[in-house]
């Protein structure tokens, strides 16, 4: 009896692990081929596939030192001028200052700080917005005081893949002719790098009021019967080949 009972009990442990098996080969196969169908039916819209998205990059200007030097020189000065000026207009942070320290560079680098700090003191950017801390430089590099800050960028990408064969196949997307995944990367990489204020993609920018004492201008002018664009000589027609259009 049991020994009976033993060979019932070992079949079922059989059967058991015989559906665990079909069940996990019947779950790997499903989910072979939801992937498959996903690649298959990617949006055919260019602007779907390759979406234009906002991200925080950081922006950063580097001021090198030297051992023997201290301050900026002239066009260190303009790059800090200009970063400033920059970070007025885009940031979305403060700005952070990583200046060296523990080398032979230190009191080049405090020199340079001054002139930093002067810089964008003059510029409007206000001091709380302002964080320093240090670092310790490596030994065989050319050190640099870096100024950094975060700002907002439009990226669409990236390009180049290419997860189906252009060629003849059996595959819905070319018997559909469907057009291929890379198909408007570029353009919208491209269209993302030069778009001055990357919120234009996703808003309007506010109105501003109209310059009230040009258009009472435009329109006294106007009334009066003149060009509201500008005034013209009587004789600004002398010299014309032709009178057509007189």
């Amino acid at each position: 009896m049991k020994a009976f009972l033993a060979t019932i009990a070992k079949r079922r442990s059989a059967i058991a692990l015989r559906a665990l098996a079909v069940v996990g080969l019947a779950t790997s196969l499903a989910g072979c081929y939801t992937q498959q169908a996903a690649q298959d039916n990617f949006p055919t819209d260019y602007r779907e596939r390759h979406p234009i998205t906002l991200k925080e990059r950081e922006q950063t200007v580097n001021i090198f030192l030297g051992r023997n030097r201290g301050g900026l020189t002239p066009v260190q000065r303009a790059d800090v001028l200009s970063f400033a000026q920059f970070w007025r207009r885009e940031s979305t942070s403060g700005l952070i200052i990583d200046v060296p320290k523990g080398g032979p560079t230190d009191h080049a680098a405090a020199d340079s700080l001054r002139e930093v700090y002067s810089i964008l003191a003059a510029s409007g950017v206000p001091r709380n917005a302002v964080y320093m801390r240090t670092y310790k430089p490596a030994s065989d590099a050319l050190v640099s005081i870096k100024i950094s800050y975060a700002k907002m960028v439009a990226e669409a990408g990236p390009c180049g893949l290419w997860p189906k064969d252009l060629g003849p196949s059996l595959e819905s997307g070319y018997t559909e002719n469907h057009p291929y995944w890379n198909l408007g990367c570029a353009n919208q990489r491209n269209l993302a790098a030069m778009i001055d204020n990357p919120a234009d993609l996703v808003q309007p920018r506010g109105e501003t009021p109209a310059y009230a004492a040009r258009r009472s201008v435009a329109i006294d002018k106007y009334r009066k019967g003149d060009i509201p664009s500008g005034n013209y000589p009587p004789d600004f027609n002398t010299g014309k080949i032709s009178d057509l259009g007189k």
